[in-house]
């Protein structure tokens, strides 16, 4: 019997083929396995105001590569570090050196404007990230945040959230409505205590159908212990693998001494045992997410 997310699929899917031409998707044999999530940074960068962290040593992009060559990893997506605030210039000048290997994720102001986005764009920047861990909800009903959004989705970039689960009620209505593709990090981090019960990742949840999210399974460590063994069941039968994509969280920022990136990497196999879904979790679905932006 087909479930109801997979009937709402291909009414969208039919309608979508005899009303508006689609893009298409890339089809680059370049990208055999994508690392969806990790960052770049080295000492002495400015710190954006009230960082909770600052670390003391470098993860450079060579550091980067020399982990996804080691792992057999095709692509890595670079996202800005929390503490290096708005000032995107160490992953702007990554994303420039290295035009093959990397896709990019900015944070920027609300009130940024269309040729700074365009700048981005042209670097390899495919979306913008808030963490709002510590920090409140943004009104994204109230200036700047429409026009910004608008932008976003007139780019066909993404806008990634981490965020406490419970806060997914509130974020989810409006980014939605505006028409930007929306990221959840970090198996939309669910209160540790609650787990997959928790009320806010249930909403979470109810967005696959939208087939305008995605979740990043990644940063298990971030998220209490025994979480992906439930949460990856739920999340395949909301959303289907080809709305998940993995991401290592290298360099492990405060976990550093309790992973790597070769055991982060093995735990996808226990996650996704079969081998064609995670071809579609490293391959297909980053492919379409991060690398169409810009077609």
């Amino acid at each position: 019997m087909i479930s109801r997310r997979m009937f709402h699929r291909t009414i969208v899917g039919l309608a979508a083929t005899s009303a508006w031409p689609r893009r298409s998707v890339a089809q680059d044999a370049s990208v055999t396995a994508v690392d969806s999530h990790a960052h770049v940074f080295k000492r002495g960068l400015p710190l954006a105001a009230h960082s909770r962290y600052a670390p003391d040593y470098d993860a450079t992009p060579e550091d980067y590569i020399r982990n996804l060559d080691a792992n057999g990893m095709s692509k890595g997506v670079l996202v800005q570090p929390s503490f290096l605030g708005t000032d995107n210039n160490y992953l702007l000048e990554a994303l420039r050196r290295f035009p093959d290997r990397f896709r990019g994720i900015a944070v920027v102001q609300p009130d940024i404007q269309q040729d700074a986005l365009r700048e981005l764009t042209a670097a390899g920047v495919v979306g913008i990230r808030l963490n709002l861990i510590g920090a409140q909800n943004p009104q994204f009903d109230v200036d700047p945040w429409p026009m910004l959004l608008k932008r976003l989705a007139d780019l066909n970039w993404q806008v990634e959230i981490q965020a406490e689960g419970r806060r997914w009620p509130e974020l989810l209505p409006l980014l939605l409505k505006s028409g930007v593709k929306v990221v959840a990090d970090h198996f939309g981090k669910p209160d540790p205590k609650l787990g997959v019960d928790d009320p806010g990742f249930q909403q979470l949840l109810k967005a696959g159908s939208t087939d305008r999210v995605w979740v990043k399974i990644s940063g298990s460590y971030r998220n209490g212990a025994g979480l992906p063994a439930l949460a990856i069941p739920l999340l395949r039968e909301n959303f289907g693998v080809d709305h998940l994509v993995w991401g290592s969280d290298w360099p492990h920022t405060q976990f550093e001494t309790k992973t790597n990136y070769a055991d982060v990497r093995r735990e996808l196999d226990m996650w996704l045992p079969n081998a064609g879904d995670r071809r579609t979790v490293l391959r297909d679905a980053p492919r379409k997410l991060f690398w169409t932006a810009r077609d």
